[in-house]
């Protein structure tokens, strides 16, 4: 299958799982409230596919970018007085089924990020991993700005950072500007200035050289390779080699690759307990290799994991809205930042040709931001429709039929709008410079 048919085919299954879980939440809780459902669609547009249960009509449309529930009396010219006129009910039940969209994505995100934490998938978990440099990429800005490895990072940008992600994030939002550090070694603080490099395609930074220091994990075993003869696992937390402690990855690969065909005894954790794995590295052009990928692999268990899953929704939130403020100080392009279908095809075609987890945990990330897009109060969203009803409810009255029709028009404008500047960006980020006017 083609790179392009992959692309396509995960994007369709991706988005239409998400979509269909978003508006089956406003279908339930419309019922379970009384309300005439009419329509319950999956896309949009010229319908190819319907069936009729009851009163509602379910269809597939055309355009797969988005779905609706259509309510009985939805819109105040439509009301009929009808007890199960959607107009009729009250405004709290009204604004639960709006909620219930956004709510039942963040609960995919939930169980979706649940079950790979329980399965297990090579995903860092950099907010457990303590701002400590672990390696220094040779003549990097960080490697001339005379950082050193087993330095601790204090402070980044000015502000406080407790973890790698915090200096993750302070260096990716910040391509090709340089980032004050206040770091400490041997008791003393000093400060350093990097700058992460631009991506050009996204308009993002990097790691500007620096890398974390943490202790290194299994997350995948080459078949026929002496480390699957030796009996590694992915998850398997490397401690030691040859009764020495290893530190982080760099230690461990440069360990290995100097015993070529030399048997050493590799110590990892599993399942809490310590196993002594004998291997004779292949040498491989003068180094050794066993054959394993060495990374961050979280697996927790099933009760551990949707902790771990609610803690990581929260992250993608926070960041997200750290995000959108960058976006709107211009500290960080909007370019950079924001993805439309053609970026998001392409995301899930990359993900869908590295493995299914690794699509399933796109799935999440798309899921929960969708949620949070869906809450903003722009008119014609679910937040925009819970905007107005919480105005309404203060007011103690509802807002003139003509009044809604505007607020309405000029959400949809918003939205076009919007979308016009994603695609534009998709199409500048994809198609060969040259193609595109002012390229």
């Amino acid at each position: 299958m083609s790179d392009f048919l992959i692309s396509i085919v995960s994007f369709a299954f991706a988005l239409s799982v998400i979509i269909f879980v978003h508006e089956s939440g406003h279908l339930l809780v419309a019922k379970a409230f009384g309300v005439r459902v009419l329509t319950f669609s999956l896309g949009f547009g010229k319908t190819l596919f319907s069936f009729q249960r009851g009163e509602t009509e379910y269809r597939i449309s055309a355009l797969p970018l988005g779905g609706y529930v259509r309510l009985g009396g939805e819109n105040a010219e439509e009301a009929t007085g009808d007890p199960r006129d959607f107009q009729s009910k009250p405004r709290w039940q009204r604004v639960l089924v709006y909620v219930a969209g956004p709510a039942m994505n963040v609960i995919l995100a939930v169980l979706l990020f649940a079950v790979l934490f329980t399965v297990g998938i090579a995903v860092p978990n950099i907010i457990t991993i303590p701002a400590v440099v672990g390696a220094v990429t040779p003549k990097s800005s960080a490697a001339l700005a005379g950082i050193e490895r087993g330095d601790r990072i204090l402070k980044a940008r000015g502000e406080p950072v407790s973890n790698w992600e915090d200096v993750s994030f302070a260096l990716l939002t910040a391509p090709g500007k340089p980032v004050p550090l206040l770091l400490e070694r041997g008791g003393k603080t000093f400060t350093a200035t990097v700058t992460p490099e631009r991506d050009g395609r996204y308009e993002v930074g990097d790691w500007a050289g620096l890398f974390p220091s943490m202790r290194p994990q299994v997350t995948a075993v080459s078949k026929n390779s002496p480390a699957a003869t030796a009996g590694f696992r992915t998850g398997d937390e490397i401690r030691a080699v040859d009764g020495r402690p290893i530190a982080d990855s760099k230690e461990f690969i440069a360990y290995v690759e100097k015993h070529a065909g030399k048997p050493i005894v590799i110590q990892v954790l599993r399942d809490g307990g310590i196993l002594s794995l004998p291997v004779v590295p292949r040498n491989d052009g003068g180094r050794g290799v066993i054959g394993i990928g060495i990374g961050l692999f979280q697996r927790y268990s099933p009760g551990r994991a949707i902790v771990e899953s609610v803690r990581y929704n929260i992250e993608i939130v926070d960041r997200t809205f750290q995000m959108i403020g960058k976006i709107f100080t211009r500290e960080i392009s909007a370019k950079g930042a924001l993805a439309g279908p053609i970026e998001i095809a392409a995301q899930t075609g990359e993900a869908a040709r590295i493995g299914f987890k690794q699509l399933l945990h796109l799935m999440g990330f798309l899921s929960i931001s969708i949620a949070i897009l869906n809450l903003m109060p722009i008119p014609i969203l679910d937040g925009g429709q819970i905007f107005i009803l919480t105005v309404e409810g203060a007011m103690r009255r509802d807002l003139s039929l003509r009044l809604k029709e505007v607020i309405i028009q000029v959400g949809f404008v918003m939205i076009l709008i919007l979308m016009f500047v994603v695609i534009w960006f998709d199409l500048t980020k994809h198609l060969p410079k040259g193609l595109l006017p002012g390229s």
